[in-house]
């Protein structure tokens, strides 16, 4: 049981944040970027605008508010995606720095700050 502990804590680390332009590089969304919404490190999702579009039905809540199916964005692994460097116009990985006090993601191929 202690093996499958660390796999888990791997899996929570994540170095996108909310607010990061990121490009998908596996699945059926493969190419499409976005922003990203919403970042659940336990599960090792995130909710990324525009990707991973699912079919959601609502039922009203209240008495005259519509109820149907609504188009909305599904979770998607963290895994699948890589940030997107607007300089190289690709998917990169990326370095930790510091600008000043904050943390910020560098390029590791250009060097620019995404």
């Amino acid at each position: 049981m202690g093996l499958y502990k660390s796999v888990d804590k791997r899996r929570s680390v994540t170095r996108i944040r909310r607010d990061d332009e990121v490009i998908v590089v596996s699945g059926d969304d493969k190419g499409k970027r976005g922003k990203v919404i919403e970042v659940a490190p336990k599960e090792g999702k995130l909710l990324v605008s525009g990707v991973n579009i699912v079919s959601k039905h609502v039922k009203p809540r209240r008495q005259g508010e519509p109820g149907g199916i609504i188009k909305t964005e599904g979770p998607i692994y963290a895994c699948k995606v890589m940030p997107y460097c607007s300089k190289c116009g690709k998917g990169v990985r990326v370095k930790n720095g510091t600008d000043g006090k904050k943390r910020v993601n560098i390029c590791a191929k250009c060097g620019d700050e995404l």
